[in-house]
């Protein structure tokens, strides 16, 4: 990545540091943004993976209450364990074994950590 170029505080007017305060706080507001969205993401595929392990320790039959969204839960039972769907956007939910439904949370959660990171060290580099 190339370095910013460097700028010479004292030969900017008012209205010049002013502007470039703004621009500062903008990015710096937007690195905040994607940095929270990143965090949540993530959280939320860790808890995924962790609904899935749970779900492969469960026996066929066994009753439990199934989420339909964040607080509407339905009465259901396990069926087969060993086929998951997965979210994968935009509406789009695909089938898969438990194993590929747990290995695409692990691929995920590293991509997001990965450009976590990627995001932090920008903001370390600023």
């Amino acid at each position: 990545m190339a370095s910013p170029a460097r700028i010479e505080l004292d030969k900017l007017s008012v209205e010049q540091l002013k502007g470039l305060k703004e621009q500062t706080d903008l990015e710096v507001n937007l690195l905040q943004d994607s940095l929270t969205k990143i965090r949540t993401a993530a959280t939320r595929l860790e808890n995924a993976s962790a609904a899935l392990q749970d779900l492969s320790l469960r026996p066929q039959g066994k009753k439990m209450l199934v989420p339909l969204t964040a607080s509407l839960y339905v009465p259901g039972s396990l069926d087969d364990a060993e086929k998951v769907l997965v979210d994968v956007g935009t509406g789009y939910f695909i089938e898969k074994t438990m194993a590929q439904g747990k290995e695409y949370c692990e691929r995920k959660i590293n991509l997001l950590k990965s450009n976590f990171d990627e995001l932090v060290e920008i903001t370390h580099c600023m």
